[in-house]
């Protein structure tokens, strides 16, 4: 069965600011900032973000928009292309790389499940929209009059510093029925950012910009209200698509995101693998052996036995992500050819795989710390720092993968999942 994708008609699109934008521009513009962003990750810690006029400079530089659709001003790249740029950020200031990554990630989000009324006012006039997504139900949605009040505390609301909206996982209570989770956009301007990240506050991340969020009462639109199914991984949702693939033509709005969210923390994770391989490299290209004052330490079998493991280890876990996002447009492509949706074993195992890449990016880490020697775990060494960042990965609750492949068994063997915690 052909499933048939419409699209609305090009009068009721934004308009692109750089309609011949291409991939590999993309990545080279991350790349180029790479020395600036590593100058500056010691006033980004500092600050708990990055500053503003690296928030402009992103912004010229499109990476809020690379997944966002066309229809909105976007260039409706596929998730690869996203996360690949979000690597190569990451590679300059991990920290940073978070931030950026969890405020530009949502826009697919919003693209593929909210109503299209609610898709025009929330992009907006110009398509300028960045938003974190703080998946735990830490709120309330409740019906009134206009619409739904929403009140709550979200921490960890990673990438809101310099977002135009919050979207929140909140609880709806509906009377007669049990309370389910729901998606909420609230404006900025009806957030309160409490001043709780950045400095010493945290043990790494610090520039993520993951700071909590307090929504008092504000009324939202209804249809800015969307139902959260345990990060949508039910097939039977397939059946007709989504809002997004009917509206923008395009199977990647799917939204299958169980994969694609963890695609997010860890293409931060293995930048900050290489970022800390570039920083070896540069340690044992300058300094001589401690056993050997005549011996530079890249000349020696221990440092190029360090360094080669490193690399093997931040290649396959890149090749795992790439591969994994690929299979995530190939598997979005085969229900817009023949209608098969994307089993609850399939987007489970998506999210299991990049586990395994988050792991293998986070062990190049350590070991070049102790192959470099104790001055590296003084602050302000980049090294202490990349450590620190990839320790807050492992402390993730997403990141256990012991406890995850728990579903990814129970899935396999048809045994039914309670998906409420994930």
């Amino acid at each position: 069965m052909q499933i048939s994708l419409v699209q609305a008609p090009p009068a009721a699109r934004l308009p692109v600011p750089e309609p011949g934008l291409t991939a590999h521009e993309l990545l080279q513009r991350a790349i180029s900032l790479r020395p600036m962003l590593r100058e500056r990750q010691a006033e980004h810690e500092e600050l708990g973000t990055y500053a503003d006029d690296v928030h402009e400079t992103f912004e010229r530089m499109g990476f809020y928009r690379i997944t966002q659709p066309r229809m909105f001003g976007g260039y409706e790249f596929p998730p690869s292309v996203f996360f690949r740029t979000m690597l190569e950020v990451s590679r300059g200031d991990p920290g940073v790389g978070w931030c950026l990554t969890l405020a530009a990630s949502h826009a697919f989000l919003l693209a593929s499940h909210w109503p299209e009324r609610a898709q025009r006012e929330i992009f907006g006039p110009d398509g300028h929209f960045i938003a974190p997504h703080r998946a735990q139900p830490l709120g309330t949605a409740t019906a009134v009059p206009g619409g739904y009040r929403v009140e709550g505390r979200w921490n960890y609301s990673s990438g809101v510093p310099h977002a135009t909206h919050f979207i929140g996982t909140a609880t709806l209570q509906a009377e007669g029925e049990a309370p389910a989770p729901v998606l909420v956009v609230v404006p900025r301007a009806e957030c309160t950012i409490v001043p709780d990240w950045g400095g010493d506050e945290i043990l790494g991340l610090r520039s993520s910009g993951s700071n909590t969020v307090v929504v008092e009462g504000t009324v939202i639109p209804a249809h800015h209200v969307v139902p959260f199914n345990a990060q949508f991984c039910r097939p039977d949702e397939m059946v007709d698509g989504t809002p997004g693939t009917r509206l923008h033509g395009n199977p990647m709005y799917l939204g299958r995101i169980m994969g694609l969210y963890h695609a997010s923390l860890v293409s931060v994770v293995i930048g900050a693998a290489w970022a800390a391989i570039d920083e070896y490299e540069a340690i044992i290209s300058r300094f001589k052996m401690p056993t050997d004052a005549s011996l530079l330490r890249a000349d020696h079998h221990d440092s190029q036995r360090a360094l080669g493991l490193a690399i093997a280890r931040a290649d396959a876990a890149e090749a795992i992500l790439v591969r994994t996002l690929d299979r995530y447009m190939e598997l979005c492509e085969r229900w817009a050819a023949d209608g098969t949706p994307i089993s609850v074993e399939e987007n489970l195992r998506l999210r299991g795989v990049l586990q395994q890449a988050g792991a293998m990016g986070s062990d190049v880490v350590e070991p070049l710390m102790r192959s470099a020697g104790a001055f590296t775990t003084k602050k302000g060494n980049r090294l202490q720092r990349y450590f620190r960042d990839v320790t807050m990965y492992r402390t993730h609750s997403s990141a256990q993968q012991e406890e995850f492949a728990t579903f990814v068994g129970r899935a396999h063997l048809g045994r039914p999942i309670g998906m409420r915690g994930l």
